[in-house]
Order: structure tokens, then sequence, then C-alpha cells
């Protein structure tokens, strides 16, 4: 199918936006859940906006990213939702991490 680029990037940001959404309504689901099995989490997606807004000359800061993300500041998310991580989560992560930085 081919499709113009204001329509692609208009269909990328929706689906951006659903992930989002997505990811605030699932705060079950820990970021070292993420990462260990996506290898991304939503840390990832606010420094991945940060990037593209430095890129584009528009420097937001890293909170202003992570609220975009989590629907409020990062230290309210951690109080309300994040977990301390289990031996067997730390233990995946470590191995996630180490292989990430093999491909890097």
């Amino acid at each position: 199918m081919n499709i113009d680029e204001k329509t692609r990037t208009e269909l990328e940001a929706a689906a951006f936006r659903r992930l989002v959404n997505h990811l605030r309504a699932r705060v079950d689901v820990q970021n070292i859940d993420l990462m260990n099995l996506a290898g991304f989490c939503r840390n990832c997606l606010s420094k991945w906006m940060k990037e593209e807004s430095d890129n584009r000359g528009l420097n937001m800061s890293d909170d202003d990213t992570r609220m975009e993300v989590y629907g409020m500041d990062y230290n309210s998310w951690k109080q309300l939702h994040q977990r301390e991580a289990s031996p067997d989560q730390q233990k995946a992560f470590a191995s996630v991490m180490n292989d990430h930085s093999k491909h890097a």
C-alpha cells in the first residue's frame, strides 16, 4: 500500500499515543518486565522522545518527556506503581543488558 508521508506520520503518531495510553493503563506491568521481555520500557520511550526533541531544537527536559510517557511526574509514578524487582527479575535484566551491550 502506498501512503503519503503526512498520512504515515499521522498513523505512526496515533499508534505511539495508543502505546503510551496502554502503558499508562497497565501500571501492573513494571519497567523491568518490559525490559526483560521487549528490551525497552517507559523510560526508553521518554529518552527517545527527548532525543528527538533535542534533534529538532525543542530541548524538552527529561521531566517533560517522562510526563508525556507516564502521564505524571516520574517520582509520583514510582511511588504509586513501582515495586521492588525480584531476584529473578534482576537476574533476567542483567542478562538482557549483557546481551544488549554485545549488539550495541
